[in-house]
């Protein structure tokens, strides 16, 4: 059976530990393969090697940098589908899906490709008499991620491209539900010229994580997962002096005014709740309808609902499974809790016909009606593909809910009403919103993250945020008492 290996200093390493985990398709539950976990002293192993080669990338030029960034860009752009169908194998999600995710990812590459004029300093001329101050943003050092399962392509690609760039090498911890994304990526790095040992994959599970937080080589960590595991992750990580930038989980809202375009609502909770079989932290599993429509509107809903085509992501459905039977079986559970709680179920997913393999993670879209606060399927982050309906008489109603919620990650308001859009983005307590948009991932150049227990640390993900993180400022102050000189050069002055 094949063995997935780690990646260190431009090849594979398969390290000391005998330790591995199943590595399975969804769509059919066989198992495909099995994923090495690193023992504390493999990990140590990769994080010397990105210790030992971080100062040379430190001082590589920012054209060699960008040079290397772009042609990454382009190998990647090329060769998309394949990362795609490797993404697919493993996590499930159809390969349209899959395909759009590393779009996203892509974003971020070519933000990074423009790091030179994102660490640019300031400078001030006679500060003082003949004194001149400047800053400079430098790297960090040796800086780890800690990806999930759900986007083992884009959510690593929201840190590595920017911190790669700025100058600091690359320990990517990826999750072993689906570890083959992650060595595709190494590989296409050392096809674009990346020198070895800037970037380094690292297989494991909370062994590994351990001794990323703990190891003193380690400079920053980057982490996206559940609201427990990011909260350790913070706690931990910065308790070893370190850099944490910690983004957790989410319960996200979508509230549906009265004055809304009621079909362009339905068909963006659909497609928000049920895209990636809701595997996402992004994800609307909370459809807040106001006043009298809600009726209609989850009619609607489940109308179209009803015509997703569940099954193997290779076969041109609409959803495929969910990533392994235990995760499959958590949410089915959800769905028990919230029909004995009192939930009216429009639509189970739990008696789906999926196109697949009988022994795949099937679990189809799924519709729970006059669900309220108190109930386990709305505190609770569910992470499949259940939407849950809460009914509220006003928009005061409404935000009062959603501020009043642990998480504040993404929220959407779909309506016509200036006013009302003015008043929500500017009341409700979440760190992105759409207006009339459902899914409000913001781009490249800007930064991801959320409020609350959706977020631990004071960074967002890849932007602005992203460039502040994985770089420190340093202020020079000189004075220069005899101009110096330069020998005699006509050519063009060139970049290298």
């Amino acid at each position: 059976m094949q063995t997935i290996a780690h990646w260190l200093d431009g090849k594979s390493f398969t390290g000391s530990s005998t330790a591995t985990a199943p590595v399975t398709n969804p769509a059919t539950g066989e198992v495909t393969g099995q994923v090495a976990l690193a023992s504390a002293a493999d990990v140590r192993t990769v994080v010397d090697a990105a210790a030992a080669a971080f100062p040379a990338w430190r001082d590589s030029s920012l054209a060699k940098r960008t040079q290397v960034l772009f042609r990454f860009r382009e190998l990647l752009n090329e060769r998309k589908e394949e990362l795609a169908a490797l993404i697919t194998a493993e996590h499930g999600k159809v390969l349209a899906d899959a395909l759009g995710e590393v779009t996203r990812g892509l974003e971020v590459v070519e933000f990074a490709c423009g790091i030179p004029h994102l660490l640019k300093g300031g400078y001030t001329e006679n500060a003082s008499t003949k004194v001149d101050i400047f800053s400079v943003r430098q790297p960090l050092g040796p800086v780890a991620v800690i990806s999930p399962f759900n986007f083992p392509a884009m959510v690593p690609m929201w840190f590595f491209p920017v911190a790669i760039a700025a100058g600091n090498t690359v320990v990517l911890k990826p999750s072993e539900k689906d570890p083959s994304p992650s060595l595709w990526l190494a590989e296409l790095w050392q096809e674009a010229g990346l020198p070895d040992g800037v970037f380094n994959v690292v297989q494991g599970d909370k062994v590994a994580v351990d001794e990323l937080l703990e190891n003193p080589a380690v400079k920053a960590v980057s982490f996206v997962g559940s609201t427990p595991i990011a909260k350790y992750v913070y706690e931990h990580g910065t308790a070893a002096g370190k850099r944490v930038q910690a983004l957790g989980g989410a319960k996200n809202h979508m509230v549906v005014l009265p004055d809304a375009d009621l079909d362009l609502a339905a068909d963006a909770a659909v497609n928000a709740g049920f895209g990636s079989a809701g595997e996402r932290c992004m994800a609307i599993s909370a459809l807040v309808a106001v006043g009298p429509i809600a009726d209609d509107l989850v009619s609607r809903i489940t109308e179209r609902a009803n015509t997703i085509r569940t099954g193997d992501g290779t076969r041109g459905t609409d959803m495929g499974p969910l990533v392994t039977a235990t995760h499959r079986d958590k949410v089915a559970s959800h769905i028990d809790a919230g029909e004995s709680s009192g939930a009216t179920v429009v639509l189970d997913g739990r008696t789906v016909s999926a196109d697949g393999a009988v022994g795949g993670f099937w679990l189809g879209p799924t519709i729970l009606d006059h669900v309220t606060t108190d109930m386990s399927v709305y505190t609770d982050e569910i992470f499949g593909p259940v939407l849950s309906v809460l009914r509220v008489d006003s928009y005061d109603e409404a935000l009062a809910l959603i501020n009043a919620n642990p998480y504040g990650n993404g929220t959407a308001l779909f309506t016509n009403d200036g006013g009302a859009a003015r008043r929500f983005h500017n009341e409700v307590e979440v760190g992105m919103v759409g207006i009339n948009v459902p899914i409000p991932v913001p781009m490249a150049y800007y930064s991801f993250g959320g409020w609350k227990n959706s977020l631990f640390g004071d960074s967002h993900a890849h932007g602005t945020d992203g460039v502040h993180f994985f770089t420190r400022t340093k202020a020079v102050t000189t004075r220069w008492l005899d101009p110096s000189h330069g020998g005699l050069n006509l050519g063009f002055p060139q970049n290298h």
